[in-house]
C-alpha cells in the first residue's frame, strides 16, 4: 500500500502504577530521520525504540515524544548505614574521654547525623519497563501507519487522476503531429507556386523538404517513452510500497521527455500542450514528495 510521509500516532499504556505515553508525528524527508524526547531514565532503551520504529517507517522526519509516570510507593526506601553510625558512636566516645564531657548520645541524635539514615531511590524493574515501553511504541506506530496509509490512498487517487490527464495531453500531441505535417506541406506548396508562378512544381523537392521538417518535429519516441513512464508509475502506485524514490525518478524522466517535446514543437497548439504537460508533471512530482 502507498503511504504518505505525513502521519500521527498516539498510544498510552498503563500497568499498575506505571504509565507510558508515546506520541509520534512525521513530515517529508528524503531519508528516515528520527528525533526522540523522553525522560533520562528511559535513555537506556533508545536503541531498542529506534529498532522498532524502523519496522514501521522507511522515510520521513519522525518526532517521537515519550512520557513516563511511576506513582508506586516503592520508588524510594529508607536505608540505615550501620558503619557510619558505628563511626559516629566511636568518635563521640573518643571526644568524651579526650575532653571530659558527658556523652549524651541518644538514638534520636544519632539518626540526625548525616548519612546515617539515607533515602534511596529504588531501581525500577527494567524488563517491566521495557515490556510496557514496547507496547506503547508499537501501539503508536500502528496508529501512525494507519494515518499514513489513509493519506497515501488519497495521494494515490489524486496521482492516478493526474496521470490520466497527462495521457490525454500526450494523445493530443500524437494526433496533432500528422496534421502539422499536412499543414506544412500545404503552406510550402502554396509558397512555391507563388514564387514560380506557372512553372511546374518539383514534387520530389517538396517531399524532401517535408521529410526534413518531419524529422525535426518528430516526437514519436518521446510519446512512447512518456506512455511507458506513465504505465510504470501506475503499476508502482497500484502494487508498490515504499516507492517514493522510484516514483520521483520516473517523474524526472517524464519531465525530460516533456522538455524535448517542447523544444521540438513548431506549432502553437503543440507548444501550449507541451507546457501543460510540463505543468502536470511538476504537480505529480510535488505530490510524490509526500509518498514514503
Amino acid at each position: 500500500m502507498i503511504k504518505s510521509m505525513t502521519g500521527f500516532g498516539r498510544c498510552e499504556v498503563s500497568e499498575g502504577d506505571r504509565k507510558i505515553t508515546v506520541e509520534m508525528k512525521s513530515v517529508n524527508h528524503r531519508y528516515l530521520d528520527v528525533s526522540m524526547k523522553m525522560p533520562k531514565k528511559l535513555n537506556y532503551f533508545d536503541s531498542a525504540i529506534r529498532g522498532i520504529l524502523k519496522e514501521y517507517v522507511q522515510r520521513g522526519k519522525v518526532d517521537v515524544y515519550i512520557t513516563y509516570e511511576d506513582l508506586s510507593a516503592g520508588d524510594a526506601a529508607l536505608s540505615y548505614n550501620r558503619k557510619i553510625a558505628a563511626q559516629y558512636v566511636e568518635y563521640f566516645r573518643q571526644m568524651e574521654e579526650q575532653f571530659g564531657l558527658k556523652n549524651d548520645m541518644q538514638v534520636s541524635v544519632l539518626a540526625r547525623c548525616p548519612e546515617v539514615l539515607v533515602m534511596e531511590e529504588q531501581r525500577p524493574d527494567e524488563e517491566e519497563i521495557r515490556h510496557l515501553l514496547e507496547q506503547a511504541v508499537r501501539g503508536a506506530c500502528e496508529k501512525f501507519v494507519e494515518t499514513r496509509t489513509r493519506e497515501g490512498q488519497t495521494l494515490r487517487e489524486d496521482l492516478l487522476q493526474k496521470l490520466e490527464e497527462i495521457l490525454q495531453t500526450v494523445a493530443f500531441v500524437e494526433e496533432r503531429s500528422p496534421q502539422i505535417l499536412a499543414e506544412y506541406r500545404q503552406k510550402l506548396e502554396a509558397k512555391v507556386k507563388e514564387l514560380l508562378a506557372d512553372a511546374q512544381i518539383d514534387e520530389n523537392r517538396i517531399a524532401a523538404e517535408v521529410t526534413i521538417f518531419a524529422d525535426k518535429i518528430c516526437v514519436d519516441e518521446e510519446i512512447v517513452r512518456l506512455r511507458s513512464h506513465v504505465e510504470a508509475m501506475k503499476a508502482a502506485l497500484e502494487h508498490g510500497e515504499g516507492v517514493g524514490r522510484k516514483l520521483d525518478f520516473i517523474a524526472q524522466e517524464m519531465n525530460r521527455e516533456a522538455n524535448t517535446t517542447l523544444s521540438k514543437a513548431n506549432d502553437l497548439e503543440v507548444s501550449s500542450r507541451a507546457i501543460d504537460l510540463k505543468t502536470a508533471i511538476e504537480k505529480v512530482r510535488e505530490q510524490i514528495q509526500n509518498i514514503e
